[in-house]
């Protein structure tokens, strides 16, 4: 069964950092390129971040502006699994998080969020005092 998990996720004071994972089972992500997106409360779910699949000789990355410095995403194979790091946590960045898997493996489809293929359920992030 394909499936994402995302963990990680918590309440955190402004300023502070976690960790965000996004683990893969009944496929590889090695092939896949993986993208974070949120949603906050009342809000249209946006794109955060996408990294490239490990595939080829072409590795990428990129990050929404508002998150530009603060985040970076990165992947470890070998344990099958993708993680958004996020540094100086502002309350606006308060939403569930949801990681995806894009077939296309240059991040082809991110940041829209309709091309992507796997879902997973989602992790929740409050940044508050």
């Amino acid at each position: 069964q394909v499936q994402l998990v995302e963990s990680g996720g918590g309440l955190v004071q402004p300023g502070g950092s976690l960790r965000l994972s996004c683990a893969a089972s009944g496929f590889t992500l090695d092939y896949y390129a993986i993208g974070w997106f949120r949603q906050a409360p009342g809000k249209e779910r946006e794109a955060v971040s996408c990294i490239s699949s490990s595939d080829g000789n072409t590795h990428y990355a990129d990050y929404a502006d508002s998150v530009k410095g603060r985040f970076t995403i990165s992947r470890d194979n070998a344990k099958n699994t993708v993680y958004l790091r996020m540094n100086s946590l502002k309350p606006e960045d308060t939403a569930v998080y949801y990681c995806a898997a894009d077939q296309d493996p240059i991040c082809g489809s991110w940041p829209e969020d309709y091309g992507m293929d796997y879902w997973g359920k989602g992790t929740l992030v409050t940044v508050s005092s």
